[in-house]
């Protein structure tokens, strides 16, 4: 039977995945076409499934030689001739030890390269390889996987220089044989290495790889190929699920992102199934605890992402501005920051504004602000932790009381609302306030779509029940209409009766407090505050 995985390579006769065979597809264009190219994705974005899958599609035209820098050790890169001799005996490895196309006479050749008792240059090698290339029968792919190992050193910048020459004799000369493709993947962006080209030299760029062809392949999972996965573990598990909606909840948390993906459904078939009955576990219900357990759980993944923000307080700091003070920042690779988000798969492009990548991540980051110990001890926190039990009612959540003991604990604290005060300030205290009241039962994120500098929508999904939270300025009646209107509609999108409007009013003549409101159809709990 197969299994749901999240490590190393997904394998279609082991596992359960969803069918990749158009974004392969559509690389081996770029490899028919001749081009060499960058696969550069953040951590566990099916980097190595999607390169393994292409490697099968490429055999009956090409003899492919895969490689993994992986299993080149740091000192292999501190001389061209210990990086040459690596190299040489890696490639007579992909012979031994996974049967790749190597023919005796090169193998022998690579062989006394590896086994040399004299220094070596990248000529050295490059002679063997020419001619391998210029007398195999099928032409030459050279793909290369956690290029990362390599990045910032100078026997890697050399090698992609001796690559990027050989790619232009070709392309001035058509009888030159040399590799049909070269695919370099890994996190690191290569465009952007940087090394001392001489010793002397300050750091600066240095971008061999100029010769690369765009790679614009969506390696996302789509909704269509999540409920393709999910009607094969229909087929063998009938537990009545709804394909086609778990695919689009799964794609409306993850945004496609393969391990994020792939771990959910590994939560509900290992973990949620042990506690509640297939059908509730395939469902709303049981997506909700796979979400809070995957939230609640060290992996690769988040350990990663908080490693990067560790490393970069600058980055830390423009996706703060993002999430909390809802800053639009526009789109642009050109600026470090942006391009280091991007890369490490924290942001993706919205109409040429930054969007945190997905949910999950967004409700992680959330999570991790929140977290701060500042924050932890902010009085607003301790306040609703200790009132927690109050707000919890027949396994529901009493919104109302909730919206009117935050509305009591601003004013005792910190008196009337003030033109000083921020909107940015507002989300804050109430997702502190509301945390501990769902923390370790339900999930809450912030609707994308909807965060800028006037409203947010919160929603907080608990025990199978959704909950809608405007949080907006209040900017007069009419504007006050308006967002009763957007907010009937939301319900309306999520199949709602009942939300709510939390609005921060300036007004010296307000009506301070909480009401009930009925919109057409709806009702809404409105808290003035």
């Amino acid at each position: 039977m197969k299994e749901f995985n999240t490590t190393a390579v997904c394998i279609p006769s082991k596992h359960y995945m969803v069918d990749i065979t158009d974004k392969v597809q559509a690389i081996r264009k770029l490899v028919d076409a001749g081009k060499y190219f960058t696969i550069n994705r953040a951590r566990q974005y099916g980097k190595t499934t999607t390169l393994t899958a292409l490697d099968h599609a490429l055999t009956a035209d090409y003899d492919v030689i895969s490689l993994d820098y992986q299993d080149m050790t740091d000192a292999a890169y501190a001389t061209e001739s210990g990086f040459v001799k690596a190299l040489a005996l890696m490639l007579c490895d992909a012979r031994d030890s996974m049967g790749t196309s190597v023919p005796d006479h090169v193998y022998e050749a690579l062989q006394a390269l590896s086994n040399a008792d004299k220094d070596l240059l990248l000529s050295d090698l490059f002679r063997v390889i020419d001619k391998w290339c210029r007398e195999n029968e099928k032409p030459l792919v050279l793909i290369i996987d956690e290029i990362d190992s390599a990045t910032n050193t100078q026997a890697f910048l050399d090698f992609l220089g001796k690559l990027r020459s050989n790619y232009i004799k070709r392309e001035k000369n058509p009888n030159y044989r040399t590799f049909q493709s070269v695919i370099l993947a890994g996190v690191t962006d290569i465009k952007h290495l940087k090394a001392k080209i001489r010793p002397d030299e300050a750091v600066k760029q240095n971008s061999p790889w100029n010769i690369a062809a765009d790679f614009n392949v969506d390696m996302s999972l789509s909704e269509p190929g999540i409920q393709g996965m999910l009607d094969e573990y229909e087929a063998d598990h009938h537990t009545g699920m709804d394909t086609a909606d778990m695919a689009k909840q799964i794609h409306d948390y993850t945004s496609g992102y393969p391990f994020l993906v792939s771990r959910i459904c590994q939560l509900i078939d290992t973990v949620v199934c042990e506690n509640m009955a297939p059908a509730e576990a395939w469902s709303r219900t049981g997506l909700d605890e796979a979400i809070k357990l995957i939230l609640a759980e060290k992996n690769t993944l988040f350990e990663t992402l908080t490693k990067n923000l560790n490393n970069y307080p600058e980055l830390k700091a423009a996706l703060r501005r993002v999430l909390m003070e809802g800053e639009r920042l526009p789109f642009n690779t050109d600026q470090g920051q942006v391009a280091l988000m991007d890369m490490y798969g924290l942001i993706r492009n919205d109409k040429g504004v930054i969007k945190i990548a997905n949910r999950i991540f967004e409700t992680r980051l959330y999570n991790l602000f929140l977290s701060d110990d500042e924050m932890m001890s902010n009085v607003f926190y301790t306040t609703s932790a200790l009132e927690k039990n109050r707000f919890v009612q027949d396994g529901k959540l009493n919104m109302r009381l909730i919206l009117e003991r935050f509305i009591a604990t601003y004013t005792e604290v910190l008196g009337p609302l003030e033109n000083k005060f921020k909107e940015k300030d507002g989300r804050e205290l109430f997702l502190l306030y509301l945390k501990p009241i769902i923390n370790g039962t339900g999930n809450y994120y912030i609707e994308a779509q909807t965060r800028d500098m006037t409203r947010t929508d919160i929603i907080v999904d608990y025990l199978g029940q959704r909950y809608i939270i405007e949080l907006k300025i209040w900017r007069g009646e009419r504007y006050n209409a308006e967002g009763e209107q957007q907010l009937r509609e939301y319900l309306d999108y999520f199949q709602l009766d009942m939300g709510y409007m939390l609005s921060f009013n300036f007004n010296k003549n307000k009506r301070q407090g909480v009401e009930q409101v009925q919109v057409g159809d709806k009702i809404l709990i409105e808290a003035m505050l």
